[in-house]
């Protein structure tokens, strides 16, 4: 039976212009590509658009002799279903993308072999499901599929990715023959200037650079720099970006790092699986160097959470088009100091402003939500009180709470956060896990500023539960707690330096306690006053 690779491809890329015609290995990314996904016999198209900007994309294709179809730019579905009218139906169609340069014809035998064996409708090798790396992507289908959901689809989104109906119809089903390898986390995609210049270097002193196959290159991207330095990636880490902006927290000895070191923290966070980074208007210079962090591409590749300014200045009784210029202050602001046009979660700074000023704060919020500058709402608690407050309401996605082992506020709650999380879209993040530090710290002055006067009972307690559990640190034992509850998608965890931050993400490798070892830990700690669970209610240090 026939099978044929469909090769997506444009220039206008948002991120990277032009990446498609960059050089790698001695020829344009679109060719190499091309030329690989053909380099066991497999016939090759181009599918590209027919806007004048991918003029000089075909031009380049013709000088390589390679086949190429132009198209609808938006409805990619047509054009690839219009690229293939030659071909009957059961032709096996395999959809590839130009920036992705490492697949091969020897990986598509692979799947095409596992397609047949396994009797499927569709077949995806992509990521962290193959255990391959990201980038090294395929979808295989036959060509009637594709047919039919061109006929019946006029979802824009099934028009735009391909294989949304057929996926939707007949289920996804991964490649996985190489999930032993364990590289879902690595990257080998050109979505950003740096990716491109480590695929180029990869390939650089490569005498074959069509011809190898894709197992060996991903062999070779062991060890750089670019590429995770764990062994698994730390989904659940929430890159607490408030130390980047200021000096922060009771027990940080090493104070604010430098803008570099902020973004060689923030990159490699990224790297090695951190999905979000956390900030606020309030962190000083946090936001300015998140927004230089990520700028070159990197935005695509996390989540920024950020928070309202604490509208401190607002008078109590501001009218709602004074109130309004203050919200739309904070969100320009944060826009700008972030390099973007939209933020990813937005969250009030605090609870009471979703109610103060008659609500005016919380409408304009939404109004800019529906207007599409804000994708997300949510709000920071500090209570129970408030926790709930913010569950009750609808349009609230996102929560970020305090949650740490020595918190007993929350025991009660658990099974309502459950409960509502399983009615709506709902992100729940959880800071203070080690309460700036305090929980692995033994500095009496520390432990005073945050009213415990006689903290010797607490580590006692801590070391029992570290040394009963077989924690490798007190940090592993804290964060093991709060990863525990299945309730809670990210832990905010904040860092100053790179040994900081490699120890946080070797943690996050650690399995969390079982549930018998959390309600152990309930059952048996401290009594501690909400004066030490709230750092708000420190003391201050000159005190």
């Amino acid at each position: 039976m026939t099978s044929v690779a469909v090769i997506q491809a444009r220039t206008n890329s948002t991120r990277l212009p032009g990446k498609v015609l960059l050089p790698v290995g001695g020829r344009p990314v679109v060719v190499l590509a091309a030329q690989r996904a053909a380099n066991t016999g497999r016939n090759a198209i181009v599918a590209t658009s027919t806007e004048k900007s991918d003029d000089g994309l075909v031009e380049v294709l013709r000088g390589y002799g390679i086949r190429y179809y132009r198209g609808s730019l938006e409805d990619t579905l047509s054009r690839f279903v219009e690229a293939l009218k030659d071909f009957d139906d059961e032709t096996l169609v395999f959809r590839l993308t130009a920036d992705n340069v490492l697949p091969d014809g020897h990986l598509l035998d692979e799947i095409e072999d596992d397609f047949y064996s396994r009797g499927l409708e569709y077949l995806a090798c992509n990521g962290m499901n193959s255990g391959l790396p990201y980038g090294m992507s395929a979808e295989v289908m036959r060509l009637r599929l594709l047919r039919l959901a061109h006929r019946d689809s006029s979802v824009l989104s099934d028009l735009e990715h391909v294989t949304p109906y057929i996926i939707r119809k007949f289920g996804k089903t991964y490649f996985q023959k190489y999930f032993y390898k364990g590289m879902g986390h690595y990257r080998c995609t050109i979505d950003c200037l740096d990716d491109y210049l480590y695929i180029e270097k990869l390939f650089r002193e490569i005498n074959n650079p069509v011809d190898i196959h894709a197992l060996d290159l991903i062999d070779q991207m062991k060890g750089s720099d670019l590429q995770p330095l764990v062994s698994k990636p730390a989904c659940k880490l929430v890159l607490g970006a408030a130390q980047l902006g200021m000096h922060y927290g009771i027990s940080n000895t090493s104070g604010q790092p430098g803008a570099e070191t902020g973004k060689q923290l923030i990159r490699t966070a990224i790297v090695n699986g951190v999905r979000w980074l956390d900030t606020a208007r309030a962190y000083g210079s946090s936001e300015e160097i998140i927004g230089r962090s990520l700028s070159n591409g990197w935005q695509g590749r996390v989540q920024i959470v950020t928070k309202m300014s604490t509208l401190t200045d607002c008078p109590d009784d501001a009218p709602p088009s004074v109130v309004d210029a203050f919200v739309d202050s904070s969100l320009y602001n944060s826009l700008t100091n972030l390099g973007t046009r939209k933020i990813d979660t937005l969250l009030l700074h605090r609870t009471s402003h979703l109610r103060d000023w008659n609500g005016s704060v919380w409408n304009r919020l939404v109004k800019h939500t529906d207007e599409g500058r804000i994708d997300k709402l949510g709000i920071s608690v500090q209570c129970p009180h408030e926790l709930l407050i913010a569950l009750d309401e609808s349009r609230v996605s996102h929560i970020q709470m305090p949650f740490s082992i020595i918190d007993h506020r929350w025991d009660e709650l658990s099974s309502h956060i459950e409960f509502v999380k399983a009615t709506r879209d709902l992100t729940i993040h959880v800071r203070s896990v080690l309460l700036q530090g305090l929980l692995c710290s033994h500095d009496i002055r520390s432990w005073n500023r945050a009213h415990v006067e006689n903290p010797t009972l607490i580590w006692k307690w801590l070391e029992e539960m570290r040394e009963g559990f077989e924690r490798t640190s007190l940090a592993d034992l804290c964060i093991g707690f709060v990863a525990g509850f299945p309730w809670i998608d990210g832990i905010v965890v904040g860092t100053e330096t790179m040994g900081q931050l490699m120890t946080n993400l070797a943690l996050m490798e650690n399995d969390p306690l079982s549930y018998s070892q959390i309600q152990e830990v309930r059952d048996t700690r401290p009594w501690i006053e909400n004066l030490t669970l709230n750092p708000a209610l420190w003391k201050r240090a000159d005190r």
